[in-house]
């Protein structure tokens, strides 16, 4: 049987029996990798999810865009039109980190949202920089307290971030919302990593807790490092006239190039 696109009541109805899996994904190559693999979702930019190509390229992938928190302002109505346009376009949920308020008027349009507790990057100055949360009983109560807000708010589900694995599993145990964790651990309801760090194209800091799975920054650099060779022995031909050759010019017949050197001399 062909692989169908999940809806959130398959998602919800699965909640305990299956793992999700979730990547961030930044190119139309790795949508299609992402597509090909059997990953179940994917975190997407709103840009590429208004694109008309997506759903040819991943018709069976739970979409979910997620609008930077500081790219418009923190208006309701602002990300009320942004959703609606993102579900018109073929997303299954959109992720939000705005206000419990913002979220509760969309959900009120029965949009699906996907809030954010743990680790949350753009609040992260609250909790002590980028670090785990959680560790301690009241830090883990402020997780739990923040998923209940989004319940009543009426998200569908929040990512979980960088919290101990044997929180996230307490608290799925005590909420209906669908937890990706990223880097929260097996309890949650989907592990969620980002591709390059799965790729290991990411050049810069990695998450303690992405695992990777290719080496992608060498490949780039053998392949950058076969661009220079090859411009480099371009160099030399042209410099010591080993290009252009006869291979690679047409020529004029001789006849044809008699009557031209005439026609200059006039």
């Amino acid at each position: 049987m062909a692989k169908k696109r999940p809806t959130v009541q398959d998602v919800r109805a699965n909640k305990g029996k299956y793992q999700y899996t979730m990547m961030r994904v930044e190119s139309w190559d790795e949508l299609a990798a992402a597509e090909a693999a059997g990953i179940d979702m994917v975190s997407v930019s709103p840009d590429m999810m208004a694109d008309k190509q997506f759903r040819q390229v991943a018709p069976t992938l739970f979409a979910i865009p997620g609008m930077a928190l500081y790219s418009a302002p923190a208006i309701t109505d602002d990300y009320l039109r942004w959703a609606f346009r993102m579900m018109e376009a073929g997303a299954d949920a959109v992720y939000c980190a705005a206000s419990f308020q913002t979220v509760e008027r969309m959900a009120a349009e029965s949009i699906p949202v996907i809030g954010h507790v743990g680790l949350i990057p753009h609040f992260c100055t609250w909790t002590g920089g980028f670090k785990a949360v959680g560790k301690t009983a009241e830090s883990a109560m402020q997780v739990h307290e923040r998923c209940k807000r989004y319940e009543q708010a009426g998200a569908f589900g929040v990512e979980i971030e960088v919290v101990p694995p044997e929180v996230t599993a307490e608290i799925s145990r005590h909420t209906s919302l669908f937890l990706v964790s990223m880097g929260g651990g097996a309890g949650g309801d989907c592990q969620y990593l980002f591709a390059c760090d799965v790729l290991g194209s990411n050049t810069g800091h990695v998450p303690r807790h992405s695992k990777k799975y290719a080496d992608l920054a060498a490949e780039y650099a053998r392949l950058q490092q076969i661009r220079v060779n090859a411009f480099k022995a371009f160099v030399s031909d042209v410099q010591t006239g080993a290009y252009p050759s006869e291979d690679y010019l047409v020529k004029a017949p001789a006849a044809e190039m008699a009557a031209f050197r005439a026609k200059l001399k006039g």
